[in-house]
């Protein structure tokens, strides 16, 4: 078996709850990067946008952006969950915020264009665990709020955030979970 296969076959994430900030070399990071553009992408549109949250910016995002959004949608909030909520990014060394910005295209569909941005997570996601990283694509509450999509530079109308890829440090290996049974997956025609 090749060694991209082997990986692929055995990689886990490891979740943001689960991991440490560490340090991810700004090397890896543009790695990381150039390998997420590489990505299906009909008619090369680039569909989607990639910000990068790290360093001082996690904490900023966190207090002046996702803890004011919280707060302000949620009355008595408690100590736990300010806690919780001013704190999220900074589970990680590195965020990185993909936004499907589609357009409109008479040969392009737009759901080509939403997958292109997903393959853009997954491609992030692989090439940051393949390194050694701990990393997890998630989506929580603060993905589907059209004030921290325009936050992050998205077009609150028409963007969606496609997922946060979070990359720290493994504290431990994750546990093997439960995976699908082919044969209830898989059909041939």
């Amino acid at each position: 078996m090749s060694k991209i296969l082997e990986f692929l076959s055995k990689r886990r994430s490891v979740t943001a709850k689960m991991m440490s900030p560490g340090h991810l070399k700004i090397e890896d990071l543009k790695l990381i990067l150039n390998t997420g553009l590489r990505v299906p992408d009909h008619g090369g549109l680039k569909p989607w946008k990639i910000i990068v949250i790290n360093g001082d910016s996690r904490k900023k995002f966190d207090e002046d952006v996702i803890l004011k959004e919280y707060k302000a949608n949620n009355t008595n909030p408690t100590p736990n969950m300010i806690k919780i909520e001013s704190s999220r990014l900074q589970r990680a060394d590195t965020i990185i915020a993909v936004i499907s910005s589609t357009r409109e295209h008479p040969k392009i569909p737009e759901w080509e264009q939403v997958l292109s941005a997903g393959a853009v997570c997954t491609t992030i996601l692989y090439a940051a665990q393949s390194l050694g990283y701990a990393a997890q694509w998630i989506t929580e509450w603060y993905a589907y709020n059209t004030y921290i999509i325009s936050e992050l530079g998205g077009n609150p109308i028409k963007d969606k955030v496609a997922g946060f890829i979070y990359i720290g440090e493994k504290n431990k290996n994750p546990k093997e979970r439960v995976r699908p049974n082919p044969d209830d997956h898989i059909s041939y025609y």
